[in-house]
């Protein structure tokens, strides 16, 4: 993140516990993540099963293409649950792939190094550790299909929102801060360090600094629509998770701006599986809806896009 050639070098390393202490957390959050997906969801008041919640509405003339979102039963999980915990787990176990890899060739410190040895290895950053084949094939690779699967997140779970948000600007606001974030990862896995910098720390910026702002609107989003009155129970630990991510960014910064880079180096790699747990939590959402695409004939006549989008949320009950 945001390096300089000239910051390879590890300094003195940061103590066992504070290691043990990151995966603990991460053990913690995932379990939970997985009780929230396995407790089925209660229902309040009357429900509809298989009402359209997204794009289609009565008296509404279909267009020709469109993705709409159809509400599950309490009972029942969507298959729409395994796509951020795809997400989650293919990423970060790419990551590592890559780490091991840079380790293996002896280009970076393992984390629990205790060595300097400066001029022979680096300090492990995840932008070093991708920084030269073999390992730097892998790391573009994770890096694009991590940014295909977070837009395809951003969108579902822009179309997931869209009726039950009176206000739309910030339910815009997180799908554009996603996409931004979605078009950073490509850069810093496509562009690596040592052979564009500035394009490479460019989508360094872009993948944190927006993927932040999206978990900060997302927590807020969560909390404000209460999907099946569970707004508390996940917005909760995304706001958690949003405060830790915040708080390795500021902390990565300081070492960066003193030089203490294996201190860094494990932030880093702390920030990243913070905001894969984040994305992981999606999971407990989308296991309540079904997305389908529906493409119809071309009509002359059809509404347009955005008339049929304001239509369908006038149309909207809110399905919990």
């Amino acid at each position: 993140m945001l390096l300089s050639r000239s910051q390879f070098f590890s300094s003195s390393p940061l103590p066992s516990s504070v290691c043990r202490l990151w995966i603990f957390v991460f053990v913690v959050l995932w379990l939970t993540a997985i009780w929230y997906i396995l407790t089925p969801a209660s229902q309040v008041g009357k429900e509809k099963s298989g009402r359209k919640e997204a794009f289609h509405c009565q008296g509404c003339k279909p267009f020709p293409f469109a993705i709409h979102g159809t509400g599950m039963d309490g009972k029942k999980c969507s298959v729409w649950m395994f796509l951020p915990l795809v997400f989650t787990l293919f990423t970060s176990a790419g990551l590592w792939i890559v780490y091991f890899i840079a380790v293996e060739d002896d280009k970076i410190f393992p984390l629990n190094s205790a060595e300097r040895k400066p001029g022979v290895k680096h300090a492990p950053y995840i932008s070093i550790a991708g920084d030269e084949p073999p390992a730097s094939c892998v790391f573009s690779q994770v890096m694009n299909m991590a940014a295909f699967l977070a837009l395809v997140v951003a969108v579902l779970r822009f179309i997931q929102l869209k009726p039950k948000v009176l206000n739309p600007w910030l339910n815009i606001s997180g799908l554009v801060a996603l996409c931004l974030a979605s078009f950073g990862m490509t850069l810093l896995g496509n562009f690596q360090l040592t052979n564009d910098e500035e394009i490479h720390n460019v989508g360094t910026s872009l993948t944190f600094g927006f993927g932040t702002l999206t978990c900060w609107i997302q927590a807020a989003l969560t909390l404000k629509v209460n999907i099946k009155n569970e707004g508390r129970k996940v917005g909760i630990p995304r706001v958690i998770l949003s405060a830790s991510i915040t708080l390795c960014v500021v902390l990565y910064f300081i070492l960066m701006a003193q030089g203490i880079h294996m201190y860094a180096a494990r932030v880093q790699w702390g920030l990243v599986m913070c905001f894969l747990s984040y994305f992981g939590t999606f999971a407990v959402e989308f296991r309540h809806y079904r997305y389908e695409i529906v493409c119809s004939e071309y009509q002359e006549n059809f509404l347009s896009f955005s008339e049929s989008l304001s239509e369908a949320s006038e149309y909207q009950t809110d399905q919990v």
